[in-house]
């Protein structure tokens, strides 16, 4: 092959590079567009904050507390919820038992719980009294299983609260669980508690800094990761894991 031909063939593997990078870039964006659609503002000053969300066929109104990380819907909640909409067929919830660890204001719970899931919200104990109004206020009457809500301090009287010979899930949800605090350690022994063999455990975790992304690699060493969806533009990506010791399964249909 002479020079020319070399670069020719070159310049053509840059210019489809750069067409794949924009084709994403567009898809992303696109997606990103129609998850944040999903949320909506109330039209006039209510007594308590609020904002209301469009998913699983039903209007969601979240009270929210500005005072608080927990108290707070993030994006990575809306990413979650939009996979668990879209993809209801290949992560069918119906009659399953799910977990959420660090519910905060609860909307992935509502919306698992609006999907068909018996649900377990938990997070810490002064988050739960709006965590429950919020789940109580958005199913109530409108789910087959009425979720509960449950304290849950990671790392914390683990076996007391949810022992291991009694204690199974199907999936363990989280959303914006990584972020800067001093419980890293302890966030990766309760997903170890709580994950069975044929457990599914999805996470959207938004990528900050560098010290609390290495959590991904400690987390790798326990569970076997797969991307499942990437949104640059939010920096938030939505991960699948399953242990790493568990038998050898059907592989994953969960794409996107």
């Amino acid at each position: 092959m002479d020079f020319t031909s070399s670069q020719n063939n070159h310049l053509q593997n840059q210019g489809v590079r750069k067409f794949k990078r924009q084709d994403g870039e567009k898809e992303d964006e696109q997606i990103v567009a129609e998850i944040m659609e999903r949320r909506f503002f109330p039209d006039h000053i209510a007594y308590k904050t609020w904002e209301g969300f469009h998913f699983a066929g039903h209007e969601i109104r979240i009270t929210e507390a500005t005072d608080c990380y927990g108290a707070v819907v993030w994006p990575s909640a809306l990413v979650l919820c939009y996979f668990l909409e879209t993809h209801s067929k290949q992560c069918n919830l119906v009659d399953k038992n799910v977990i959420e660890i660090g519910a905060g204001t609860g909307l992935v719970s509502i919306v698992a719980s609006l999907l068909g899931a018996f649900v377990t919200a938990t997070d810490l104990p002064e988050l739960l009294g709006n965590l429950q109004y919020n789940i109580l206020q958005n199913t109530k009457q409108k789910c087959k299983h009425q979720p509960c809500v449950k304290e849950l301090s990671w790392g914390i009287d683990l076996e007391k609260n949810f022992p291991r010979s009694s204690c199974h899930f199907d999936y363990i949800m989280a959303a914006d669980v990584v972020y800067h605090h001093p419980f890293l350690d302890e966030l990766l022994l309760t997903f170890d508690h709580l994950c069975k063999n044929d457990t599914v455990i999805l996470w959207a975790m938004k990528f900050r800094l560098e010290n609390e992304n290495r959590f991904v690699d400690r987390f790798q060493t326990l569970f076997d990761l797969e991307m499942i969806s990437n949104f640059p533009s939010l920096n938030i990506a939505l991960y699948k894991a399953m242990r790493k010791d568990r038998m050898k399964a059907r592989p994953s249909k969960l794409k996107v």
